[in-house]
């Protein structure tokens, strides 16, 4: 049994913890606000480097869990943007690339077509806009249109079709690119 006095010292001890971690400042997003925003941890392990070339494909399979949240892929791609950006990182220094597959393509509806499906405005198209101006590859797996019989022609412009999702992940794999998946 713990005594009264050391449950006391327990307790404000996690007290103190919890207003220390109350005090982590706002995320900042500057290049992509509808995207996570990114904290400064002070003293981290393995922090952003300006002088690094940060180079990722993003494999896009998962829809957003409601139709007016962007979609995964979309959302961390942006958050790490952010990231990079808040860290000082160039923009040059970030090559990012997001192949969509799967259930992500939906979120890659042009807005006539995602309001017929979903019902709603599609909360993606300004930041797929966003993140092609900020230098972001963007890819559609056509075997993935072909197989659902999706036109092409109903989806965002900035979204380029590939021949297959997985030759682009090789392609860019090959070329030193890290795989995220989401």
């Amino acid at each position: 049994m713990i005594k009264p006095r050391l449950s006391s010292l327990i307790i404000l001890s996690f007290l103190i913890a919890d207003a220390a971690f109350s005090q982590w400042p706002a995320p900042k997003a500057p290049v992509i606000p509808e995207a996570d925003g990114y904290v400064v941890i002070p003293n981290a392990a393995i922090p952003p480097r300006k002088d690094h070339v940060y180079k990722a494909i993003f494999d896009g399979t998962r829809f957003a869990a409601h139709p007016t949240e962007l979609v995964p892929a979309i959302n961390d791609v942006g958050a790490e943007l952010n990231a990079l950006s808040v860290a000082g990182v160039p923009e040059e220094n970030a090559k990012f690339v997001v192949v969509f597959r799967g259930s992500a393509v939906d979120g890659i509806l042009d807005d006539t077509h995602y309001r017929a499906k979903f019902g709603v405005t599609n909360p993606n198209l300004k930041v797929l806009s966003e993140l092609k101006k900020a230098g972001v590859e963007l890819f559609v797996c056509g075997q993935n249109l072909a197989f659902e019989k999706i036109d092409p022609k109903s989806l965002a412009p900035e979204v380029v079709v590939a021949s297959d999702s997985f030759i682009v992940l090789m392609e860019y794999h090959n070329r030193g690119y890290a795989l995220l998946s989401f």
